[in-house]
């Protein structure tokens, strides 16, 4: 692809409204105007400067202009500039810390981090990757209704796609963890935003794992074939991934900012519903027994349900007014379910079994949730082989002799 802005199909930016969220997509941070030229003049081959700065410009062209819409462009181009920027990284070529990389919040247009090292750009930009990836799957969870009855249905098909892209940004974030913050050192570190902090990366990881077992529930309890113990495991599992999404996030600083805060709402707001779910379908399952103490510790069960199912409306309706102010979808998946189902059956089944309640003289506490292997993992994410042409500009910079490499004050008459 070459660096002509006619291959992109960029538009306007869309008028602000409230957006709508199905999966917890972060904010879009992207590249801020940079100088490659002049720091790598003269290091490198002019054409393998000219092709890194012209695919970072179309990066930030394509950002701006979409609002980061344009998914699909920003992929395509980010996945062609990441074969040139590896060269960067290589301690070999000696330019880790020759360009100053600087990156911007694309919401409030704020300069967020200017760092000087090329893992840096490294990060940023499979992040990017990772969080346009999530973008993608929200986008294919709210559909558009054309047909005027209000009316919305996801496919089959739009589930299974998210769920794939989940896993592949969460294959995004791990690799962003384990194998790019190692090369970053603690100096570098303490200029990163907060959102970019081992914990928050860590968090958006899992909590991606449990919003793909949250629409495999769905898919679950929309088919005649899959079991209560089916349904009672998505439920535990999606349960267990929220709950270590939260622990990741609330040992990190993250929550003391605006967007740190909302991302804890959101997690909230999906861990008490996995719980209802979880609890419901547990109680399900005990209720089948014959003895009178699997029907109690069933409507304790139930109890439990319909109490998690009212804190999580509330959890929803806070994460939904926490700045910057979301809209939640209508009840979809499981939930679309289980809104209705929780509240029915408790009060269904605590009149039934009204008098061995009363036996027991006191309500039990609902019994632990059985423990499951987790079954969702994330797509390994593997760089692209570095770009050939860093090869061709290894052995033609050698082959140059040094008094070709321009002094700063030719750098400056070159560019007049």
């Amino acid at each position: 692809m070459g660096c002509s802005a006619s291959m992109y199909a960029v538009g306007k930016r869309k008028k602000t409204s409230i957006p709508e969220v199905v999966v917890y997509v972060p904010s879009m941070r992207i590249p801020a105007q940079s100088d490659l030229q002049k720091p790598l003049r003269g290091l490198i081959l002019q054409d393998l400067v000219d092709r890194l700065a012209c695919l970072r410009n179309q990066i930030v062209l394509v950002a701006e202009d979409t609002g980061g819409s344009a998914v699909a462009e920003l992929r395509r181009a980010l996945e062609e500039y990441l074969p040139l920027l590896i060269g960067l990284t290589k301690k070999e070529h000696g330019l880790e810390g020759l360009v100053e990389f600087k990156w911007k919040n694309l919401e409030d247009d704020r300069l967020e981090n200017s760092v000087a090292n090329s893992w840096f750009e490294l990060l940023s930009v499979i992040h990017m990757i990772a969080r346009l990836n999530l973008s993608e799957a929200n986008s294919l969870m709210i559909p558009k209704d054309h047909s005027g009855s209000g009316i919305r249905v996801v496919s089959s098909d739009c589930k299974r796609d998210s769920v794939d892209l989940l896993l592949k940004a969460s294959g995004c974030l791990v690799f962003c963890v384990r194998e790019i913050m190692a090369h970053l050192p603690p100096d570098i570190k303490k200029k990163f935003s907060e959102d970019f902090q081992d914990g928050v990366l860590e968090a958006i990881s899992i909590q991606a794992l449990g919003q793909g077992t949250e629409i495999q529930l769905g898919l679950a309890v929309g088919s005649q074939k899959a079991s209560l113990s089916v349904k009672r495991r998505l439920a535990c599992e999606q349960l267990i991934y929220f709950g270590q999404a939260h622990h990741c996030l609330s040992e990190s600083s993250n929550t003391s900012n605006m967007h740190g805060k909302k991302h804890l709402c959101f997690i909230k707001w999906k861990f008490l519903e996995a719980k209802a779910a979880a609890y419901y379908y547990h109680g399900l399952i005990l209720d089948k027994g014959t003895e009178p103490a699997c029907h109690v510790t069933a409507v304790c069960c139930f109890l439990a349900a319909d109490g998690l199912l009212s804190e999580s409306k509330k959890a929803c309706l806070t994460f939904c007014l926490t700045a910057p102010v979301t809209r939640s979808p209508p009840l979809w998946g499981a939930m679309k379910h289980l809104h209705q189902k929780i509240p029915e059956v408790a009060a269904r089944k605590s009149q039934m079994y009204g008098y061995l309640l009363e036996e027991e003289k006191a309500l039990q506490a609902p019994p632990d949730l059985p423990d499951f292997q987790l079954s969702l993992a994330p797509d390994d994410y593997i760089l692209p082989e570095i770009d050939s042409a860093w090869d061709r500009n290894k052995w033609e910079i050698q082959s140059q002799p040094l008094k070709e490499h321009p002094k700063d004050s030719e750098d400056e008459t070159e560019t007049e």
